[in-house]
């Protein structure tokens, strides 16, 4: 009876056996190399026909009749009747076009940042909720107004000179117009790399710096830097005196804070700038032709990516600790 298990049991196994050898046998044989399909014919390809002013304008837009008829699907609502006309004696042309979509993408990314930025503002509430919670009820009141004065004394601050410390040099940036005129950081050469210390561009948002890209930027960074601060109020809830808590947050508002965010990028930052500042001055300026600008309007992201995918090093901003949408490689 024994023999006979045995017997039954090797049978078994050796039938296994066999199956996964002819398995790992078949799985390592070449593929059978599929039948080249024949050569198909090249039609030459048709040469692209430039979009002309008399195109744009010939555009069909809704009649008066059609608008007043109402729109719920939204069909008609946003035509070549809505794009600004720079000149009326010309009409609507290719140029008219072309800005209206470069104003989009950055009216855009305008309303997203303030959105974020807004929401950002909001968490100010749940910290004052939170310490003043954890407080005991005598220091309830000295808790709250340190919640509600931190941003008062912190934006000063950093309006005065900590934006300019963090951001003024982080241009140029492709989300929210260039940000051209912060331009400027003090730099240190060490080790063949410049690294950059701290911008110069932006006191008090003064001069060329008064400009509405630098101020979404400002607001963006600005609610960050506050939040921040608020977690200092709950940390020394109790514990320190009104003043002390108005000096520490003017203090790293202007300085601690903003020195913190700008030395986080590094060497990168100061060749990226200096590569990009190289190219733009040793670039010719050309005029755009009525077919680069079709494309330009066709594909916007062009204007942003190189043949590979990746953003040119002329859209690209430096790297730093919460800094919004920038591009590092």
């Amino acid at each position: 009876m024994k023999t006979r298990i045995i017997r039954r049991v090797a049978l078994a196994f050796s039938i296994m056996w066999c199956l996964a050898l002819a398995g790992v046998v078949y799985a390592q044989a070449p593929a059978a190399a599929a039948p080249e399909p024949a050569a198909a014919a090249q039609a030459p390809a048709a040469a692209p026909v430039p979009i002309t002013d008399a195109d744009i304008k010939n555009a069909p837009t809704p009649k008066p009749e059609e608008k007043t008829a109402g729109d719920p699907g939204g069909t008609i609502t946003g035509n070549p009747a809505d794009i600004p006309v720079g000149d009326m004696k010309k009409g609507l042309t290719i140029q008219d076009v072309v800005g209206a979509v470069g104003q989009n993408i950055v009216a855009t990314n305008f309303v997203w940042t303030l959105v974020t930025g807004f929401l950002v503002m909001f968490m100010q509430a749940g910290f004052a909720i939170v310490e003043t919670g954890l407080a005991r009820a005598k220091n309830a009141n000295h808790t709250m107004m340190m919640n509600f004065m931190v941003y008062g004394v912190g934006m000063l601050a950093y309006w005065l000179i900590g934006f300019a410390i963090q951001m003024g040099g982080v241009a140029p940036n492709s989300n929210l117009g260039g940000l051209a005129p912060l331009n400027h950081e003090f730099t240190m050469h060490v080790f063949g790399k410049d690294w950059g210390l701290f911008g110069t561009q932006g006191v008090m948002l003064g001069g060329h710096t008064y400009d509405v890209g630098v101020m979404v930027m400002f607001l963006f960074q600005m609610v960050f830097m506050d939040t921040a601060l608020t977690i200092v109020t709950g940390t020394a809830a109790e514990r320190w005196k009104y003043s002390a808590f108005v000096i520490s947050s003017f203090i790293m508002g202007a300085f601690t804070y903003p020195i913190y965010g700008t030395t986080g990028r590094g060497a990168a930052a100061g060749s990226r700038r200096s590569a990009a500042a190289t190219a733009s001055a040793t670039a010719t300026p050309t005029s755009p032709d009525p077919a680069s600008c079709t494309q330009w309007a066709a594909s916007p992201r062009s204007r942003w990516l190189s043949s590979s995918g990746r953003a040119s090093a002329s859209s690209r901003a430096p790297a730093s600790p919460m800094r919004f949408l920038a591009t590092t490689s």
